[in-house]
This record gives C-alpha cells, sequence and structure tokens, in this order.
C-alpha cells in the first residue's frame, strides 16, 4: 500500500490520515476551495493537496464526508475514476448514509468500472496511543481495504455484500445515538416539569450507569449536534417502512437540529447543568 486518497480532510478524516501517514503512507486529499484552518488540520496530519485526476489514481480512495455529501463525492471521482484505466484507485464509500442510499452510491461509482467498496466507521477519530475506531469493509473482494490493518488502522471484514457495513453502522448509531437523544428528551421533559433533581437521584440509586453515562455523552454530543441530525435522517431511511420507528429518528433529528441552533442554547444550558450535577453527585 503505497497512496491513499482521503476525501475530505474533516477531524476524522485527518485523524485517519495522520495515523496512516505515521506509518509510512503517503496520503491525498484536495484543498481546493477550503479554509485555512482546514488546510492547517490537512498539514499537520501529513496530507498532500492534489488534483481529483491524482487522488483517482491513489491505491484507495477514501470517501469521509457528512451524509448529505457522499453521492456528490460518488459523482466528483466517478469521471476521474473511470479515465484512470487500470490505475484508478479503489472507491471506499465511509459514510454514515442508509443502506439503499449506499447502493445508489456504488452504482455511480461501479457504472464507470471502478472497484467499490463499502465501509463503516465506529468509533472515534484515531488518538495518538490509542487504537482508533472501527472500520468495516464489505463487498466482493475487501482485502485490499483490509491491507491498511498493516499501516495502524482497525480494518475488518463484513460479510453480506454492499449495504452490509452500512445496515451495521445505521443499526449500531441508531442505538447508540438514539439513545443519547432519548435521554435529552427526558432529561429536558424533567427540567421542564421541575422534577429534574428527583430524576437524578433516581437514577443514581437504581441506573448508575446510565446516569455514567448520560454525564459523559449529553455534554459530548453539544458539539456533534449539528453532525448528527442528518445521521437520524438516514437512520430514519434505514428503518423504512416501519412508520412508528421511523418517526423515532425523525424527532431525533429535529432534536439535535434544535440543539444546534441558537434556539436550543437554553436547552444545551439544562442538559450541561444536569451533567454537571451529576459528575458532583448533586441529588
Amino acid at each position: 500500500m503505497r497512496t491513499v486518497a482521503i476525501v475530505a480532510p474533516g477531524a476524522m478524516g485527518s485523524a485517519i490520515a495522520a495515523r496512516l501517514t505515521e506509518n509510512g503512507v503517503r496520503v491525498l486529499t484536495s484543498l481546493e476551495g477550503r479554509g485555512e484552518q482546514t488546510r492547517e488540520r490537512a498539514r499537520a496530519a501529513g496530507m498532500s493537496d492534489a488534483a481529483d485526476s491524482d487522488l483517482a489514481r491513489a491505491d484507495l480512495l477514501l470517501s469521509i464526508v457528512p451524509p448529505a455529501d457522499a453521492m456528490g463525492v460518488a459523482h466528483r471521482f466517478a469521471g476521474p475514476l473511470a479515465a484512470a484505466g487500470e490505475d484508478r484507485a479503489i472507491y471506499v464509500d465511509c459514510n454514515a448514509i442508509n443502506v439503499e442510499t449506499k447502493r445508489e452510491v456504488a452504482g455511480v461509482i461501479a457504472a464507470g468500472g471502478t472497484t467499490f467498496l463499502d465501509g463503516a466507521i465506529i468509533g472515534l477519530p484515531p488518538k495518538p496511543g490509542a487504537p482508533g475506531p472501527r472500520f468495516y469493509i464489505a463487498g466482493d473482494d475487501p482485502g485490499p481495504a483490509v491491507q491498511l490493518r498493516a499501516f495502524g488502522l482497525d480494518m475488518r471484514p463484513c460479510e453480506g455484500g454492499i449495504g452490509a457495513a452500512a445496515g451495521l453502522k445505521m443499526s449500531f448509531a441508531g442505538l447508540n445515538k438514539g439513545l443519547t437523544a432519548l435521554a435529552a428528551t427526558m432529561v429536558l421533559a424533567a427540567a421542564r416539569a421541575g422534577s429534574l433533581e428527583a430524576l437524578r437521584a433516581e437514577l443514581a440509586e437504581t441506573e448508575p450507569a446510565l446516569l455514567a453515562r448520560f454525564e459523559r455523552g449529553l455534554p459530548d454530543m453539544v458539539p456533534k449536534a449539528y453532525r448528527w441530525a442528518p445521521e437520524m435522517r438516514e437512520i430514519a431511511g434505514f428503518v423504512g417502512d416501519d412508520e412508528a420507528g421511523r418517526s423515532i429518528f425523525e424527532g431525533a433529528e429535529r432534536l439535535y437540529a434544535r440543539l444546534a441552533r441558537d434556539e436550543g442554547a437554553d436547552d444545551v444550558a439544562a442538559l450541561r447543568a444536569f451533567a454537571a450535577g451529576a459528575r458532583r453527585g448533586d441529588v
């Protein structure tokens, strides 16, 4: 494995790039139109700016972007990948999109003869001294992507074909981030009813593990709410015809979107106060 292209150099993409470059892999990215903060993040991770035609000739091209951008990136690189011929990269879509969308992205890429792999990232961006997130890879031959295991990434084959890794991501994120949405909803409802202290006391006595999770998870969620909202929309799509299940995640999308906007400032303050009280052991 000589060269990996990563689009884009966000928090996750740049952290993965840093892990690869420190293990001897050349990492390319595109900085066209990007701001100085993104450019500095890419430089710190050891990423090299390159044209799309060069990214398309890497060994692997990893798409790591917000869910709404996944299809656009596929259309953007379908042409350069096809033009690269035998030198084209294997395209790995690592985005938090539902199974149907993932298969549509695969269709765009595969139409030009490019090998497509379905990727899912579960966990936080890698940090020095920590193992980092798990990469699940599905497709006819996940082997080329799994080779990144030798360069510091936790790569895991996922059986089931295109859509299997996406389904795993949707299911896990639905449980994990869905529980945080449920906790935020009930904490805010308790605060409005004047029963917040009683709720904290009851959790401390009967569900201390849940209280500890909420203590960590609610404040950690706040700066990520703007990213979690569109992910909830993808999970609602993944749930499909289950109307009750879909409505749960459509509601979670609206909750996270509100918390990410100025109008959610009072709710954010209440959630942080609840978490701070839990850490102090207030009852």
